[in-house]
């Protein structure tokens, strides 16, 4: 929120209290009969650390802008769900919370649309780490095989610059690819500052590949979320894709659609 405008803020927290539930009141009868629904702000007070006068004021739009301390509190007071955490610190005039980590599980619903379209189009799915999570059937006929086995094998970075799978498969494209992953992976850093994982990736990849030092030191940063891919296939033979990226942010989730082109 731009403005001094509290109204939307206070609404969206007198709205959770009334939805939270009174201590010791799951099937159990109340010792006092409440007046309204939900949580007294005395008891907002308590779950979140914050003082009544200073909660009350937030409920009735009067209250100073929020800090990040201050609405993390309430989110972790109420349980709000990630979308609902991100609501709350857009109403208080902040950016949402970044995840600590992408999620390492893909949705049941997203992994039966991969299988639907296993006689239609490639599908893979990779997190905000660049790490492959899942492929259906017609992409895993047309990409190379990942090495499942190392602590990095699943990494399309890391791939990029350790095997020549990959960049085989580009021919002339291969370039562009090997600029499009370091950039990536710089990316993912800035979002995972302190990742370990990252971390130890890039350092394996400075120490031991010089042609990820060349694309690396160039420190771009590149955000494509649409492509026209040409493939040099053993099988298929030449095979030409658009390609569509699209983002699950409360996972981290990047879903690549590879549609055949019609002069393919």
């Amino acid at each position: 929120m731009a403005s001094n405008d509290r109204s939307d803020l206070a609404h969206f927290l007198r709205q959770r209290r009334a939805a939270m539930t009174p201590p010791g009141s799951h099937g159990q009868p109340r010792s006092s009969r409440r007046r309204v629904a939900g949580l007294r702000r005395q008891e907002v007070a308590d779950l979140t650390g914050i003082s009544v006068e200073y909660y009350t004021r937030l409920e009735q739009g009067k209250a100073p802008r929020p800090s990040r301390e201050i609405l993390t509190a309430l989110a972790q007071g109420f349980a709000l769900t990630g979308p609902e955490r991100a609501h709350l610190f857009r109403l208080g005039g902040e950016s949402p919370p970044e995840l600590a980590t992408p999620e390492s599980v893909v949705r049941p619903g997203l992994m039966r649309m991969l299988r639907g379209l296993d006689e239609t189009m490639p599908v893979t799915v990779h997190d905000g780490r660049l790490d492959l999570l899942a492929r259906n059937k017609r992409a895993a006929e047309l990409l190379p095989p990942f090495d499942v086995t190392g602590r990095f094998g699943r990494n399309l970075a890391y791939q990029a610059f350790t095997t020549t799978a990959l960049t085989g498969l580009l021919g002339d494209g291969a370039d562009q690819f090997l600029r499009v992953a370091a950039a990536e992976l710089r990316t993912a850093l800035s979002r995972y500052p302190n990742d370990d994982y990252l971390r130890g990736m890039l350092a394996e990849l400075t120490a031991t590949s010089p042609t990820f030092r060349d694309y690396w030191e160039r420190g771009e940063v590149i955000a494509w979320r649409s492509a026209t891919k040409q493939l040099h296939h053993s099988t298929y033979g030449r095979v030409s894709f658009d390609i569509e990226l699209l983002h699950d942010p409360e996972r981290d989730h990047w879903v690549m659609l590879y549609t055949p082109r019609d002069d393919a």
